[in-house]
């Protein structure tokens, strides 16, 4: 099992089958809060999905795939956090996650991004690392930018949530100019 200690209170560790009913409990708890900004939710209607998903995961034989971890904070469970589609041939990542409404606001996230950024530029010899986040959701802005990373442009109608299509502001950090 692959682990990162992010600090004294937070670890991530590779996603798990045996995690699917806290996965699910945390979606399941924070619903409301999290299906502005999240396809997902609404798709997730019950344990057997989440475990689908995870499975989907751990059996994925794609060539640019996922490393999702689950986020851990003072032994709780907080979230998820992943690289999304790996690309190695051309030194890329895009950086997704989502935290369980009761751990918002204790720099847990920011904290789990600067060590996924980390170890996607140490770990897997990555070059670029990119943060995609809906206009509107500032929480989740608020991390890139404070982590420094630079403002691209926008995709429009860049992700399809609740039959609404969302434009996706997009930052970017480059190796050289990771310091942090």
């Amino acid at each position: 099992m692959k682990k990162i200690r992010v600090d004294e209170e937070i670890a991530l560790k590779a996603i798990e089958l045996t995690s699917a009913q806290t996965i699910f409990n945390s979606v399941h708890s924070s619903r409301h809060h999290l299906r502005a900004w999240l396809s997902f939710v609404d798709q997730t209607r019950s344990v057997d999905d989440t475990r689908n998903f995870i499975k989907s995961i751990i059996n994925s034989n794609c060539i640019k795939k996922d490393l999702i971890f689950e986020v851990w904070h003072q032994e709780e469970f907080a979230g998820l956090i992943a690289l999304k589609e790996i690309d190695y041939a051309n030194r890329k990542v895009e950086i997704g996650y989502w935290l369980d409404q009761a751990k918002t606001g204790k720099g847990i996230m920011f904290r789990s991004c600067k060590a996924m950024i980390d170890h996607a530029f140490t770990a897997l010899k990555l070059n670029r690392v990119s943060i995609k986040v809906a206009i509107g959701n500032e929480k989740s802005t608020a991390i890139p930018i404070a982590l420094d990373f630079y403002q691209e442009g926008v995709e429009r109608n860049g992700e399809l949530v609740n039959n609404d299509f969302k434009d996706l502001i997009i930052f970017s950090m480059l190796k050289k100019h990771w310091n942090h």
